[in-house]
Formats: structure tokens, sequence, C-alpha cells
């Protein structure tokens, strides 16, 4: 039977809008892709699963397996990536973000590095063990909304089923294999306050003099972080915190009522969200004692948590020969820990660069092709075929 063709498969997958987005006027369904690859697995013998997210029918992950289901989760292996994109800003683009266009030896179009061309290669590469005896099931994983929640990885863990035993998640990577990321936790601190004229302070409560006293804290925070714990490795070696967006009041004679901050915080493993956001949260309110304002808290992203594979494991040292990269850390967050907590062991490993994602002209090198699908190739025989 003819193997997938990656290129034809990268080609109907970027064709595909799966925008995943906070902003309901920009968030569409994956269903339709999610179901045009099936049909091409299923198609080249593979056993395919497609699992809606609870409430979304049009939102859904694909579990495609070769091989016995029953000993997938002890002793499998599995290609695993997201089939959503960020939103794309249409004037930056030279070309239809929607088609795939080769130019420089660079094959462009949203999604194709994050991460739609390594789900093609690993279908591909897959697809070529169809109707091979295998040792160990070989399966391709295929999740939802990974860009805004992971709610697609949420929901696999929620399931309770792993769907194999070791995993490779094709996120960007520069083909150098990835066993520890950090978390990440959004919040949104409000304080609240009360309006009043600008020319008497005692006529209302203001929420900015209070924010000024909320950031202060927030600002100790961050740096008791930078040297509460380091790990070598990642390219900053602690926690950081941001403050990323404030809002507050609305004229320069009124005293405000409310005043809002978002921030970002991203911690080493190790570290925990709960703890870490009770942290904060603590903090601020004694700041906040004895002023005349009160203060409200948000949870702007639930979070992620950190992620890390021991270096000992096998999948980490075969991904580490095979690619002839030392296993390394990164500072942005993927599905990693969530597909551990399933019980997998999971490496971060993609032909994509992190610097050619989200952004216009998104491109995959035409060069991280073959060394990408000798890697998998490498895996199944050790994994599956051994």
């Amino acid at each position: 039977m003819k193997p997938i063709d990656w290129r034809d498969t990268m080609a109907e997958l970027i064709a595909q809008c799966t925008i995943s987005s906070d902003n309901p006027t920009l968030d569409t369904a994956n269903r339709p892709a999610v179901e045009a690859l099936a049909e091409r697995l299923d198609g080249v013998g593979f056993d395919c699963e497609i699992q809606a997210l609870p409430g979304r029918e049009d939102k859904v992950n694909l579990i495609a397996r070769l091989g016995d289901a029953e000993q997938a989760a002890e002793c499998g292996l599995a290609f695993a990536g997201h089939i959503d994109t960020v939103p794309y800003d249409a004037a930056g683009w030279d070309s239809d973000p929607f088609e795939l266009i080769e130019r420089d030896d660079k094959l462009f179009g949203l999604g194709s590095t994050d991460m739609k061309g390594f789900l093609a290669l690993a279908a591909g590469v897959a697809s070529e063990y169809a109707g091979r005896r295998l040792q160990a099931p070989l399966s391709l994983v295929i999740s939802a909304d990974e860009e805004c929640g992971m709610d697609g990885a949420r929901a696999m863990l929620e399931r309770g089923q792993a769907p194999a035993r070791f995993c490779v998640i094709g996120e960007p990577t520069n083909l150098v294999p990835i066993r520890r990321h950090k978390g990440i936790f959004m919040e949104t601190i409000e304080t609240i306050g009360a309006s009043g004229h600008s020319s008497n302070p005692a006529l209302g409560a203001n929420a900015i003099e209070a924010m000024y006293r909320a950031m202060a804290a927030v600002r100790a925070l961050r740096d008791e972080l930078v040297e509460r714990q380091t790990a070598d490795g990642f390219p900053l070696r602690h926690a950081t915190l941001n403050l990323g967006a404030i809002n507050g009041g609305d004229a320069a004679n009124r005293i405000p009522a409310r005043c809002r901050l978002d921030i970002d915080l991203r911690f080493l493993p190790g570290m925990e969200i709960d703890a870490l956001r009770a942290e904060l949260r603590q903090r601020v309110h004694s700041a906040l004692e004895g002023s005349d304002c009160a203060v409200a808290f948000t949870d702007l992203f639930a979070g992620t948590p950190a992620f890390e594979t021991h270096t000992e494991s096998s999948i980490v040292t075969a991904c580490e020969q095979l690619s002839g990269n030392r296993a390394a850390a990164v500072d942005f967050g993927t599905e990693g820990a969530f597909y551990n907590a399933m019980g997998m062991e999971s490496v971060i490993l993609g032909p994509g660069d992190i610097a050619d994602a989200h952004q216009p002209n998104e491109y995959l090198a035409i060069e991280r092709i073959a060394p990408m699908q000798q890697i998998m190739r490498g895996l199944v025989e050790r994994f599956c075929l051994s």
C-alpha cells in the first residue's frame, strides 16, 4: 500500500482554517481538518478515533493507531501535535496564508512550522509501517485548541487513557530534543474603589493609587523569584513575572473607581501553579491592608504545569542519539506536562523554528524535512519494531 504523501497532506491541512482564539469572532472549528486527516489515515489502515471536546462538537482530538490498542499505554510510541493555529495578520503575508507555497527552499503557510508541517511528516512516516507486524503500537495524537488553553490535551487527561507509553511532540525546536520547559499562568488583578470629583480625594477611593501598592507587591515577588530557585539549561535560569497590561480610570478630573493589571508568571519544574497563585494573591491582599479599595482576582489563564522528563528516559536518550543533539530546556510551554501526567514519557522535538511561529510568512525550511523523517523512522525502528 502506498504511504501517505506528506506534502499533499501538509497542503490540505494548511488549506483548512483551524484558528484557536479566545475571541469568538476569530475562533474556528477544527473538525473538518481532523476528519480530512483521519480519512487519509483510515485509508492506509489506521484505527481512528475522533473525540469531541466536552460541549464542543466542532472541536475534536484524534487518536490514530497502528497495532494493538491494548498494548499502547504499556509500550506504544506516539507522534503528537496540535492542529490549531493562532490568528493571522493578512496584511503582513506575501502569499495566501491558507495555501502551501514553496519559495527560496522554504514552505510557507499558516501553521507550516507550528505545527501542521510536523503532523503531515508524522502521517507520512507512520503510514510507511502500515501493514507491517509491529512489536508495539504506533499512534498519531492530534489535539485541539493548544493555542488558547490546551483544552484538547486537558480533555485527553480527563479521559484517563494514555494513547502511548512514549511520545514525541513536534513543536518547533530546530531538531533539538526538549525534555524540560517552564510552566505558566496568567492572572488579572483588579482594584476597586469609588469614583468622585478630583477636587476632593475624600469624595472617592482611588483605584489607581491602590494598584500602585499592588504593583509594588507584585514586583517584590518577581524579584524574589529570581533568587528563590534556579535551574541550569534554561535560557533564563529563574522564574519570570511580567506586568503585561494595565488599564484604569477614564478622565483626569475623576477619581478612578477601577484599575486592572494583567500579569504572566512562568515558573520552573518543581514549582506549583496553585502555590504560586496563592502567594501572589496573599501578597497583594497584604499590600492593600488599610486601603479604602478592595481587590479582586481572576484567572486570565488557568495555567500549564512545568514539564520535565527524566534525562535517563529511553525516549530522551533515543531522541538525543538520533538527532545528534543533547536534550535541552526552553522557556515556552507545550502540552508535554499533560501527556506526562497521563503516564507517558514525552520529548518535544520538531523540524520548525519557534522564531518563525506566530508571525506573517510563517515557513518550514525544506532542509529540515529529511532529517526529521529520519529521526521519526529511527524512533519507530527502536520502539515499535525491535
